[in-house]
């Protein structure tokens, strides 16, 4: 059974789940009323400064693979239909670059200003951690629905510790744009 946490908690990965090595994180998320929308997934692989040491450590819809071949993003939803994951990426921990310290899976939705649309229009939107291996749910964090003024959400960070890999949920929202994100990784 899958661990479910709540806002700031942090999970060590590498002690709850030694043997843990390839991992699917999926995102998902229901449309609250007849809207639908665009939500794009994506990846910032920070260094220690807290920055990416390239473009290419940013994964998302235009670029869908890390340099190092660590991170697959599976291609966008448009659509957010349908059940189960809307968007997933694919984590190969052993393979990351040893320069990279911390993953934040921020999800924005496309063209949010102009279209009007904010996270307040979504419910059960959520994080998960699977095994990809044994296909086991490892982690679970379900975001609150009080999310109206946001047009992105940080849903959570994978970060490198010295004691191994820690998931931390973070349900962290803003309104800056996906080009906000970048400028503040990059």
């Amino acid at each position: 059974m899958a661990i479910e946490l709540s806002k700031g908690s942090k999970l060590n990965l590498s002690k709850k789940e030694p043997t843990l090595k390839k991992v699917m994180i999926g995102l998902g998320w229901e449309m609250s009323s007849n809207n639908v929308m665009d939500l794009d997934a994506s990846v910032f692989m920070l260094g220690e400064n807290g920055k990416i040491p390239a473009d290419e450590y940013f994964v998302f819809y235009n670029n869908l693979q890390s340099p190092d071949g660590s991170i697959k993003h599976t291609g966008d939803n448009r659509t957010g239909l349908g059940d189960d994951d809307d968007e997933m990426i694919l984590a190969n921990l052993p393979l990351i670059n040893p320069i990279i310290k911390e993953l934040v899976i921020v999800v924005s939705i496309h063209e949010a200003e102009a279209r009007k649309h904010h996270f307040g229009l979504l419910k059960n939107a959520y994080i998960r951690l699977v095994d990809v291996e044994s296909s086991r749910e490892v982690v679970r964090f379900r975001l609150d629905e009080n999310n109206a003024n946001f047009t992105e959400i940080e849903f959570g960070r994978l970060k490198r510790e010295e004691d191994g890999w820690h998931f931390i949920a973070s349900g962290v929202g803003t309104s800056i744009g996906l080009q906000g994100y970048v400028d503040k990784y990059v």
